[in-house]
Order: C-alpha cells, then structure tokens, then sequence
C-alpha cells in the first residue's frame, strides 16, 4: 500500500518531477512519441477550423514576442498564446489521445505549452520529451484521485487536471527546484475550469486553451517569485473539496516512479467521444453482414452504459452534436461504413439521409454493460433482426492502434486541415524527437514557408 504523505500533494508530486531525468523516463518514450505524433495529428486536422482561425484573430493584436510554432501555420506566435491554440486545436475535433480511467486526454493540455516553452529556451527533445511524460503524470494521477465523481459533477476533467501537468511540466522546464514545481502546482489549482455542460460548443476547447496557457503561466509566475499555498490541491478549502471531493491520496500516490500513467494511454481511430466508438465498431460490423440493405432499416436500438447514454442521446444540430451523438455514429456506421473527419463535417451531417436514419436511433440503458461497450439491435422491414455486441473497441488498451495507424491520422489530418505542412516531415520529427538538440529549429523546419502554404 502506498504511503500518505506526510508533506503535501503538491510538495510529493513536485519532489518526484524535480528528481526524475531523461534515465528515469526512458523507457516511457515510445509512448510519449505516440501521443506527440496523435497531438499533431489532431492538430493538423482543425489548423484552419473557423474556431482555431477566430481565437488567432482575438489573441494575435496581443501576442508578444512571436517565439513559438502555430502547428498548421507558417507565422509564429508568442508561447502563452501558441500553448492556448495548439491545444484548442488538438482538442477541437474530439480526436485526441485518452486516459481511460479518467477520460482525461493527456497530450493537448500538456504538449502545447511544452513544445511553446522548449522552442523558445531552444531546449533539446529528450527535455521536451523527460517534462511531457512527468507532466501527463501529474495530470492523471490528480484525476485519478478525483475518478469518477469529479467528471460526474460536471468538472471538464482534461481541463481541471491538464492545467496541473501543464504547470508540473513546464516547470520542469523551466529548471525549477521542487518548491517552485509545488508552487506551480499550486498555482494552477487557483486557475482550474471548465464544465461538461459545454461540451457541445467550442466553449470547452476554451477551457482546454486555458490549461495549456495557464499552466505555463504558472510556471514562469514561480519562476519571478510567486509562491501558493502548500495544500492548495487536498487542504480544507483546497482545490479537490472545492470541486467536491476529498482527493484519494492512496491512489494518487501508487506506484509514483515505477508506474506510468502514459502507458496507458490510448489513441481514438474516430473523431468522436471516446464512449461511441463501440457503437461505430459494432456498426461497422453489422454493415458487413448486411450487405446492400441498408434501405431495409426499420429502426436501430443502441443499448449502452448510463455514461454512453448520457453524453449521446441527444439531438443533432450541428457538426459538435455530431461528434457527441449516438444517432449519429450509428449513420456513419451503417451508411457510410467509414466514420473520419469529414463524415462528422457539415456538409455529411446535414445530408438528408443521414438525417433521415438518425430518427430511426433509439438509445435504451443496459445497466449491466460497461462504459465504453455497446450493443446495436438492427431491426429490417423483412423482419429479420441482428444484433452486435463491442466490448472493447478499436484504439482501446485491449485492441491498441499501431504506430502506422497513428502515422496514418497525421497524414489525413494533414490532408484534411489544408495547411500545407508535410505530413511525412513531421512524422519523422517526432519519430526522432529525443534526437533533436533545439526543439525551437525542428519546429520551425516544420513550418518552413517553402515547403508549405502560408496561414493567410
């Protein structure tokens, strides 16, 4: 059994970032590679979303010094706002990589702020790399000790945790000792939001943005003085019980140093919440046994978990419903027998067919299936009724994605996005991040005018 701290959260977290090296995390590198190569492809893919395109226009008369890579776009940004977009734009497409004891999704809230800080300070890969690792550490093992009644509440958990790897990593850094990493902690534990009421709405790419930006800005408020409480995330008045639960310290702290949390890190093959892809698979399925009868479909009964129902028993009325819809992924399933970014575009969501099978869903609770399973009941004008079972879906820790299935996301987010980048040139960049000397030369290879479209 893990030991209770006998200082605080923030100090016992701080002690192991500040005294862990590039040896100690090693062997988490693959992985971590994994999730920077899933980032940029999600990245990639949103680049030019109105809502990316929008946020740029509102920070760009403030930015400081353009230091920092837009990933998507050729023009350079300072790092606080380069840390927001980057993660608004890994988060958007509901794409991105997921912790699934949490349903945190480690990479935006933590890799943005990271490449923005290491490319500025002209610091090496393997530093980007030993502080991403540390960080999506940092940020799990917080919402594990909060799992599940803090998602349930409402807390957006990939906001409220990721700003607390975010500042961990970035003061990591930054070089901080480990009072200014628990500091860091600590700060960020006064700046944590975000709601799942806005999951719909780009409201909750917002909140993302803020963890990235506000986890550096915690770091280099430490770094000119700044100090927080010692208990700011498990006292009486502190972060855990203003959000409404008593932190789970046994959990927080098991295995700290010997076990990874990005080791379990898993990578979505759809673009939609992590609780539908069970019901795309089984979808999927069921349009191979159907053949051509897809005209025949008299209704589709989705049974599922009260979470599967919850997030996605909704109406659709724009391409954001679509991503969280149950209804939805059973169209793309059956109909279209694929289901990437462009089936959850506009223009497939708005095509009359699609439409018109969606009112043909109906989502029905079975309490004795897990959250992430589904059963599909397909019922035919013939009378004939089939049924799919998914379990554990593609991209789950049970049925991983493979390293070319995620090189295969960038390039289609590449192609998808319009900028312009060299999918292949980044893909091998991050292959070979713990290589790189000055990630702030990498980057900008990356976003090399010559070999891309500018992001007029």
């Amino acid at each position: 059994m893990p030991q209770v701290p006998t200082s605080s959260v923030s100090k016992t977290l701080a002690d192991f970032v500040a005294s862990s090296s590039w040896a100690d995390v090693e062997a988490q590198s693959h992985e971590a590679r994994r999730s920077i190569l899933n980032f940029f492809a999600t990245a990639l893919g949103s680049a030019r979303d109105p809502v990316v395109m929008a946020a740029m226009r509102t920070l760009s008369p403030f930015s400081g010094a353009a230091t920092s890579t837009i990933i998507g776009h050729s023009e350079p940004m300072d790092a606080l706002c380069a840390s927001f977009l980057n993660a608004v734009s890994a988060n958007l497409l509901d794409f991105d990589d997921t912790h699934p004891e949490t349903i945190i999704h480690p990479a935006a809230p933590v890799a943005a702020p990271i490449l923005a800080l290491a490319e500025t300070r002209k610091l090496s890969g393997r530093e980007a790399l030993t502080a991403f690792i540390l960080g999506v550490d940092v940020e799990c093992r917080i919402g594990n000790s909060v799992s599940p009644r803090h998602y349930a509440r409402g807390w957006h958990i990939t906001s409220t945790c990721g700003i607390f790897g975010a500042a961990a990593a970035c003061a990591k850094l930054l070089g901080l000792p480990a009072e200014g990493i628990a500091n860091a902690i600590g700060l960020a534990a006064s700046q944590s939001a975000g709601n799942v009421e806005n999951l719909p709405s780009a409201a909750k790419n917002v909140s993302v943005g803020n963890a990235a930006r506000n986890g550096l800005f915690a770091a280099l408020l430490v770094q000119q003085g700044y100090e927080a409480a010692p208990r700011a995330i498990e006292g009486p008045l502190g972060w855990a019980r203003t959000m409404g639960d008593e932190p789970d310290l046994a959990r927080l702290l098991e295995g700290l140093g010997k076990t990874w949390e990005i080791a379990k890190n898993t990578y979505k093959p759809y673009p939609a919440g992590i609780v539908f892809h069970s019901v795309i698979d089984a979808c999927l399925l069921m349009r191979g046994k159907m053949g051509r009868r897809i005209d025949q479909i008299e209704s589709v009964t989705v049974q599922g978990s009260a979470l599967l129902l919850a997030r996605g028993d909704r109406p659709v009325n724009n391409e954001r419903d679509a991503r969280v819809s149950i209804h939805h992924c059973v169209a793309c399933g059956l109909l279209l027998g694929t289901a990437g970014v462009v089936e959850f575009a506009r223009e497939t969501v708005a095509r009359p067919d699609i439409a018109q099978l969606r009112q043909k869903v109906r989502a029905e609770l079975d309490g004795e299936m897990s959250d992430g399973a589904a059963r599909v009941i397909l019922r035919l004008s013939s009378g004939e009724v089939l049924t799919e079972t998914v379990i554990t879906p593609r991209g789950s820790q049970a049925a991983p994605l493979a390293d070319s299935d995620i090189e295969g996301k960038l390039r289609e987010g590449a192609r998808t996005g319009r900028s312009g980048w060299d999918a292949d040139r980044v893909i091998d960049a991050v292959w070979l991040l713990d290589k790189a000397d000055n990630v702030g030369n990498l980057l900008q290879s990356l976003r090399s005018p010559s070999r891309q479209t500018t992001s007029n």
